[in-house]
């Protein structure tokens, strides 16, 4: 699994991300989301990577239980 930033224009990105969500309910944005997950595992079709993932963001989101601070 690639940890390092790879994306040329992160705050291209990030903006191109909330823009997606803007207008959009609470539900419409989850949804949104879900469909990107798995766009982006699509493309990079590695299981192994892909498992490795989901345990790396399952253990951020304990190391950051404390924080306010939402995800779109």
């Amino acid at each position: 699994m690639i940890t390092e930033p790879r994306i040329p224009d992160p705050d291209g990105f990030y903006a191109a991300l909330l823009a997606a969500h803007e207008g959009r309910t609470e539900a419409q944005s989850a949804d949104l989301n879900a469909r990107l997950v798995l766009l982006l595992a699509n493309q990079c079709a590695d299981q192994a990577v892909l498992l490795a993932c989901i345990d790396a963001a399952a253990e951020a989101e304990e190391d950051t239980s404390t924080t306010t601070t939402p995800i779109p």
